[in-house]
């Protein structure tokens, strides 16, 4: 049994019929020791890594299912940008165009002011728009020679160059001038428009310790304009000839007691006068219009003369209207009777017929 086991194994060894034994070849000794074999990894096995693909660098992860491949870079590689970045950049570029372009309308405003500039001096200082004519709009009291003086105007003056300011400043200190304005009018005319003062009344002004009457003529705001002079005088015939029209035809304000001094652009202080004024200016009906003289010697006793003859004691300047319609109400019940009127108080008038 033992002796067919053996030749059985005997002829197991034999690969093929009539070949002898197979020899095994022996690794040739280097003088080291054969490294052992490596272990197998317990680790269940993985699916092995697909090939990488063209242009993907060895050892680079893979992109992930879903995501777009990173950009590549100039040497075949790939490279991360974020959106905030790209926005970044763009918003960057956009305002470095915008900061050009606006250095360039600068820069042409720059320019274009600059000869602007240069063509405005050059024309500011040549002959050009000279001053040929002054057209004055507006004064009646005032001659063309009184406006020149008070204008001033220098020859060869242009009206780039004239100085309006200082010449509406000039003519305003007039006591006849209320109010001025100077206008430029292209391309050789400067026009003075002026609002003068009205006489409002003729006051008669005793001087020479009272051996002469002078009359003066004031503005309803109580502003002495000027004393008239007899009108055939040499300063009377170089005057304004409706400054004489006007002082005919206004209300004379007489008796006002000595020591009263006017003088030209300053404003009446005196009780009496101011009184007389302001009755005159307070009057509504028309009755006004037929008061010619006032006496003011003093401001309780003011007598009003109308063009009639009749006289009125008016007395200060209360309750105007009232006083008003008690001498109409007393001239119209008698017509042609009444030579004086007294309303000094109010609520006891009395009359006197002639």
């Amino acid at each position: 049994m033992a002796s067919s086991s053996r030749r059985k194994s005997a002829s197991s060894g034999s690969s093929r019929p009539g070949q002898g034994p197979r020899r095994v070849p022996m690794p040739r000794s280097s003088g080291r020791p054969a490294a052992a074999p490596a272990p197998r990894a317990s680790a269940p096995s993985r699916r092995a890594p697909a090939p990488a693909s063209r242009g993907q660098r060895r050892g680079a992860p893979a992109p992930r299912p879903g995501r777009a491949p990173a950009p590549r870079t100039a040497r075949g590689g790939v490279s991360s940008v974020r959106i905030g970045d790209m926005d970044r950049a763009d918003r960057a570029r956009r305002a470095r165009e915008a900061a050009r372009r606006s250095l360039i309308r600068v820069g042409v405003a720059v320019g274009v002011a600059a000869a602007l500039l240069v063509g405005a001096g050059a024309l500011y200082l040549s002959p050009a728009f000279t001053i040929e004519k002054v057209d004055v709009v507006g004064a009646e009291h005032l001659t063309s020679q009184d406006m020149a003086a008070l204008a001033s105007i220098p020859q060869g003056t242009t009206l780039l160059t004239v100085d309006t300011g200082a010449i509406e400043r000039s003519i305003d200190r007039d006591a006849w001038v209320s109010g001025v304005t100077v206008n430029r009018v292209f391309p050789s005319t400067l026009q003075i428009v002026v609002t003068e003062r009205e006489i409002a009344a003729v006051v008669e002004v005793a001087a020479d310790d009272a051996a002469t009457i002078q009359p003066w003529a004031i503005a309803s705001d109580g502003m002495w304009l000027m004393p008239i002079p007899d009108r055939d005088s040499e300063v009377g015939q170089a005057i304004a000839p409706q400054i004489y029209e006007d002082a005919e035809r206004v209300l004379h304000i007489s008796g006002v007691p000595y020591g009263l001094v006017p003088e030209i652009g300053s404003y009446c202080t005196d009780v009496n006068v101011n009184n007389a004024l302001a009755i005159v200016d307070g009057m509504t009906t028309d009755l006004a219009d037929q008061v010619r003289k006032v006496s003011a010697t003093d401001a309780e006793s003011t007598l009003l003369t109308l063009d009639n003859g009749i006289e009125i004691a008016f007395g200060t300047a209360d309750d105007i209207r009232e006083k008003e319609r008690i001498c109409l109400k007393i001239m119209e019940e008698n017509p042609g009777k009444v030579a004086y009127i007294n309303v000094r108080v109010v609520d006891r008038p009395t009359w006197r017929a002639v």
